[in-house]
């Protein structure tokens, strides 16, 4: 497996805890009434906290993240410029490694910083794509 195939799989892992992580934290599961919501069907939802509203944005944010970054990589991949785009690559995914921690600790400016840093990986795939 090429290290760009490898950052895909890491970055589908990554968005997969991130997803994990939103729903107890917005739920509360650790409490009694947060595990019947956990476990039930979700209708009368109550308002999240804080920190569970930040960690469903961040599972949200996410799955936005993948739908740019998965399809560059495949590309990538599919026309033999692994290479080529891997530092992009490279800079993506660990922007969203600290994102994610700095969002649901709910650090505002620095959370914006490392999302554009994330997005300077995404436009240096492009460029190598085009």
């Amino acid at each position: 497996m090429t290290p760009l195939l490898e950052i895909i799989v890491y970055f589908t892992m990554l968005t997969f805890v991130t997803v994990l992580l939103g729903a107890p934290l917005r739920n509360r599961e650790w409490t009694a009434e947060g595990r019947a919501i956990g476990l039930g069907n979700r209708d009368n939802l109550s308002e999240p906290t804080p920190l569970g509203g930040r960690a469903e944005r961040t599972a949200r944010n996410a799955m936005e993240a993948s739908i740019f970054f998965v399809p560059l990589a495949l590309v990538a991949h599919a026309a033999g410029l692994d290479a080529e785009v891997l530092l992009g690559a490279q800079i993506a995914f660990w922007a969203r490694v600290a994102y994610v921690p700095i969002y649901i600790a709910g650090i505002k400016v620095v959370r914006s910083l490392v999302w554009m840093v994330g997005v300077v990986g995404y436009i240096l795939m492009v460029i190598e794509l085009l």
